[in-house]
This record gives structure tokens, sequence and C-alpha cells, in this order.
């Protein structure tokens, strides 16, 4: 299982810090031996937007995968957002994952359409033409004509690194989500607080790749999990509940009930990030919970020492 790292991106967790520390941060996690490093997006909360964060991170990092999670495309002009990747996928030398979202409702949801300037109604229908544009965009299309979004008569755009373009997975656990995964996407990033309903989950996915003639293989199986190390699971607690108040503004009692959270001693954590890995996942997305950028890296270095135990050995699978 592979282990990547969220970027503490938004002010609240990043605090009185020089923001520009953060591409240090993406180094340093790098060295340490995480696999990937996230962003988020959003408008609602300050902080580093996410492209140009992965672009500030593309020259001065070498192996790591680079990703978001989740992108909201319906922010930005679609084939403004088809160029901006594919250019981030030039600077990296092909390391760029997309992921993204259509957004939820409530906070997260409807205000940001109405600040795009797009309507709420047909909001996966988009996504989905969204992607589609750009992967058609990426294999040099010059017309595009969906339900939704027509194009005719583009010019030549920017070409990504790898043919094809980067693989884009999608976030959501929703019965559409799952068979819209399976049959459109190269990868799925849920959050599901049970490691059960991530094994049924994946299971839908895949049922619905190989309903459309798709290599389950093909879809990577990944995890958004908020992670705390800490002397023992109350402490944990304490801290991730200090953070989901200031990260959404409810207790960690009602963000558990709809995000994984998993906390605890190092041995704690490593025993519940194997569950998942039992379901299915094989790429975990951490996102640090706490609330500055010395704290953050303090769980950095924390959880980069459960990463041999959750990697083969060279050589071996």
């Amino acid at each position: 299982m592979d282990i990547g790292v969220l970027l503490p991106t938004g002010t609240a967790q990043w605090g009185a810090a020089d923001p520009r520390e953060l591409v240090a941060f993406g180094r340093h996690a790098e060295r340490s031996g995480f696999s990937s490093l996230f962003v988020n997006d959003s408008l609602i909360s300050p902080r580093i937007e996410a492209l140009t964060m992965l672009a500030a991170l593309a020259p001065v990092t070498e192996a790591v995968t680079l990703g978001t999670a989740a992108l909201l495309p319906f922010l930005r002009r679609p084939i403004q957002a088809a160029q901006s990747l594919a250019s981030i996928d030039l600077l990296s030398g092909g390391r760029l994952t997309v992921t993204v979202g259509a957004g939820f409702p409530g906070r997260f949801g409807r205000p940001l359409y109405a600040l795009s300037e797009l309507p709420w109604e047909r909001r996966f229908a988009r996504l989905d033409e969204t992607v589609a544009l750009w992967r058609a965009l990426w294999d040099g299309a010059d017309a595009f004509h969906g339900e939704i979004l027509r194009f005719d008569d583009i010019p030549p755009t920017t070409r990504p690194f790898r043919a094809g373009g980067p693989p884009v997975w999608l976030g959501g656990a929703t019965p559409a989500a799952l068979a819209r995964t399976g049959r459109l996407y190269d990868g799925w990033l849920p959050y599901p607080p049970d490691p059960a309903d991530y094994a049924s989950g994946l299971r839908t996915v895949h049922k619905a790749a190989a309903d459309a003639g798709r290599a389950t293989e093909d879809i990577t199986a990944a995890l958004f999990v908020s992670v705390r190390i800490d002397e023992d699971i109350e402490s944990g607690r304490r801290a991730l509940d200090d953070y989901a108040r200031v990260t959404y503004a409810m207790p960690l009692e009602e963000l558990e009930k709809i995000q994984a959270v998993v906390t605890g001693s190092a041995d704690q954590v490593l025993d519940h990030l194997g569950r998942y890995a039992t379901a299915g996942a094989r790429h975990v997305v951490a996102r640090l919970g706490a609330l500055d950028l010395p704290s953050q890296r303090d769980q950095l270095e924390r959880l980069a020492d459960l990463i041999p135990a959750v990697q083969p050995a060279a050589g071996t699978k």
C-alpha cells in the first residue's frame, strides 16, 4: 500500500508560518518516503490554490506523484483547466494524478456553483463531460460535442507529458459515483468511515468496470483518510476534535460519521490502516490532523515511520 500525504495548504493548517515553507514540506515528505503529495481545492476557506501549489512542487520534486484530492473542475473554465493540468504534467515529467469531484450539498456545493456562475443541476453530467473534454484535448482534438459542453474550432492546446494525459480518479461513494468510477475513471478516492463499506464500494466499482469491458486492475483503489498519531486514542481524538471544529465547524463525532478518521498510537493507526488494506485500498492519501506547520511536520515524521510496515521490500510483492 502506497502512502501519500495531503499538503496543509489551508491557512488553518499552516497558521502563522511562511506559506512558502509548504514547498520545503513537500520536498521533505518525498525524502521521507511518501509516494505522493496531494492538495485539495475550495473557494470556501483561504488556501493556496491547488494547481498553483502543484506547479510550484513539480520542478523541485523528482519521483513523487503530484495529485489533487479533489479538484473541483466547475471552479474553472474547462479548456483553461485542461491547459493547466497538461502543463503541470509536463513540468513534473508525467507525475500528475487528477482526482475530481462535483462538490457536495451545503456550503461546499451550491454556493460555489453560484460563484462560478454555473447551475447546480446536472453537475455530475457536467463533471463527466469536462473530463471527457480534457481527454479529447490531451489527444489533440479540435472540437468537442457533448450534451452540455460544445466547442468547435479549438486551436492547438498544450499536450501533456503522457499520451492520453494524466490518470483521472473520482472522489465519491454514492451508488451513482461507484458506477461512474467503474465505467469512466482511472481510480477511486473515497473516504468511507468503515472499511467494510470500502470493500463493498470497491466490489461495485469492479463490477461496473467489468460490465463496461474494462480491466479492474486498471482502476487504482485509493483512500482519503484523516490521520493523527498520538499517545493513545483519547489524546488523538481530542486533537482531531480541535481540527474538525476549525476546519469543518463541526465536532469530531459528526465528522467521523461521514469521513474516514484514524487515530491512536502508531500501532493502533497501523492496525486501522491495515483494515483498509484488507478491504482493497492500495494508495492512502493521509490528511494530517494538526493545526500549525510544526505540528504538521511532527505528524509527518510519525507517519513516515510507518511506511516500511505497509510497503513491501524491494523485489517482493
